[in-house]
């Protein structure tokens, strides 16, 4: 019942508002077709000068934005041509990350690097919780991407995928909460669409139990239509030998020792990707792929990203291309703008999906038990953070409220 009063507030508030993409549109069909005005991405060599916001950036971190907050402050009206979401995808070692980096730098926009298990097992005090493994029974200990490459087919391989997709996915929300707030478009390292490609690879070689892939995949299913697609997606191509030479060159310990980047895997890994992934998105968002055997200029990326056209699929209701971003009524952004922000924890909720037929997955009441005093008795976990006294924390009985994202 909250939702729809919110979702009715909204709407009635914005009432007679029309997005842009629509406002553009009305006014370029009386427009002779050598007229009308393009949405493209600009870089800065092309622009002269770094990205001028159209208004200020709304401080998201800090101050919720809700109901209230759409009669004053509209969304639309920080979105300009630059306000995209961009994917960086490819094989492993391929240089998505130097890529990704300076393709944000040129287009001024805000950059996401790739997601790590760090994120769950170093606290917000930069305390390691993989250090706790010792006094953990074996089905709640840490299982990152090391232990995945030195014993991929350990039972806790499943709850790591699981996770790492959760993981892109909360990022992922995080990144169109900065777009729908800010104005600036995002650059991502792989996203959470792309996902499943590592998974069904693990399945292929044996990594994965039939039960695991299905309980993935029913939570991939129940998550993934909550997102709004990428508008560009970039693939980094590069031959299976030429990646198993970057690996090594790149001389990572734990990959050095692997026997998980085998011919079989990069090759059920690239297909996935060529015939799965990208053939389903190039339906929704615009698509380069580049040789990246040799590497590649950033420079002559952002001059092909230039001249895509992005809002020439507006006239066509019934194209897919986009569809996600066109939002023909103000109130429409002002309801995305609140779902991916302080509603994220709704979100991440829907994980929770109810599956008790597959062994790997589950721990005993007892570890459960022992998981639970160990992990939440750790240096700055006994309480929320900002609240730990032993960890230096200063002001407690002062504080009346907690972070803005912190329930995440």
């Amino acid at each position: 019942m909250t939702a729809v009063f919110r979702v009715g507030l909204v709407r009635l508030v914005s009432r007679g508002a029309t997005a842009p993409n629509s406002l553009l549109q009305a006014q370029t069909n009386a427009l002779p077709a050598a007229f009308q005005q393009k949405c493209n991405i600009s870089g800065k060599t092309m622009r002269g000068g770094p990205r001028v916001p159209k208004e200020p950036p709304y401080p998201y971190k800090t101050k919720k934005y809700t109901v209230l907050n759409t009669f004053l402050d509209k969304t639309s009206k920080r979105f300009d041509e630059n306000s995209k979401v961009i994917c960086v995808e490819g094989p492993i070692a391929s240089g998505k990350t130097k890529f990704a980096k300076e393709l944000a730098e040129e287009l001024d926009m805000q950059y996401f690097p790739a997601v790590d298990l760090d994120l769950i097992f170093i606290n917000k005090y930069g305390y390691d919780m993989r250090q706790l493994d010792p006094e953990l029974p074996p089905s709640c200990r840490s299982y990152d991407v090391r232990n995945f490459c030195l014993d991929p087919s350990h039972d806790l391989a499943a709850q790591f995928q699981i996770r790492m997709y959760m993981l892109r996915y909360s990022q992922y929300i995080d990144a169109l909460q900065h777009i729908f707030n800010t104005g600036q478009g995002v650059v991502l390292e792989r996203s959470p669409f792309s996902d499943f490609v590592f998974m069904e690879t693990m399945f292929r070689q044996g990594y994965l139990s039939r039960g695991a892939r299905s309980v993935y995949n029913e939570i991939r299913q129940n998550t993934i239509g909550e997102l709004l697609k990428p508008h560009l997606v970039i693939y980094l191509d590069l031959p299976v030998d030429v990646v198993q030479k970057q690996i090594k060159a790149r001389n990572v310990d734990y990959e050095q020792q692997s026997k998980v980047f085998s011919e079989a895997y990069l090759r059920d890994l690239e297909a996935l990707y060529k015939q799965q992934y990208l053939k389903d998105i190039a339906n929704h968002a615009e698509l380069l792929i580049y040789d990246w055997t040799a590497g590649g200029e950033t420079e002559v990326v952002v001059e092909d990203i230039e001249r895509i056209d992005f809002n020439q699929y507006e006239s066509d209701p019934h194209n897919k291309k986009m569809i996600d971003w066109r939002f023909p009524l103000e109130s429409e952004w002002c309801e995305a703008r609140i779902k991916y922000g302080h509603e994220k924890p709704d979100l991440m909720n829907y994980f929770n999906v109810p599956r008790f037929d597959v062994p790997e997955l589950l721990r005993s009441a007892d570890d459960s038990k022992i998981w639970r005093d160990v992990w939440f008795n750790a240096p700055g976990m006994k309480f929320r953070p900002g609240y730990n006294a032993d960890m230096g924390d200063t002001g407690l009985a002062t504080k009346t409220k907690i972070g803005i994202n912190e329930a995440i």
